[in-house]
């Protein structure tokens, strides 16, 4: 898969998913920390990625249409410390990947699953 991991993500999550075969560009190595979500997005549909965030905002189905982008994984848990964090976006994985291709689809992926929002 190929993945834009947004700044307010584990940056070791970005090797992780390396390691097990994905494709990720960060927000931080291409400069873009601190910019504001429209500026991501778009450098992640420019760049034909899945966005994945912590961003509750990404998931304003008005101002992000997901049919505009190649994905956007809004995660939400409970916990929200660096290694729950990390845990919980490698717990859920598998489930996101099953949905591809991601294209068009905005999910909200928390402790209780995968859901799907059009």
């Amino acid at each position: 898969m190929r993945i834009k991991l947004d700044e307010n993500l584990p940056a070791e999550l970005a090797d992780d998913l390396r390691r097990l075969g994905h494709l990720v560009d960060t927000v931080a190595d291409e400069g873009l920390e601190g910019q504001p979500d429209p500026l991501v997005a778009d450098a992640a549909r420019r760049a034909r990625r899945c966005l994945f965030s912590l961003d509750k905002g990404l998931g304003d189905l008005r101002r992000y249409p997901p049919k505009a982008y190649h994905g956007i994984v809004l995660f939400r848990f409970r916990r929200v410390g660096r290694i729950a964090v990390r845990r919980g976006v490698l717990e859920l994985l598998s489930e996101v990947e099953r949905r591809q291709p991601l294209r068009g689809l905005l999910l909200v992926a928390s402790d209780s699953g995968v859901r799907v929002r059009r």
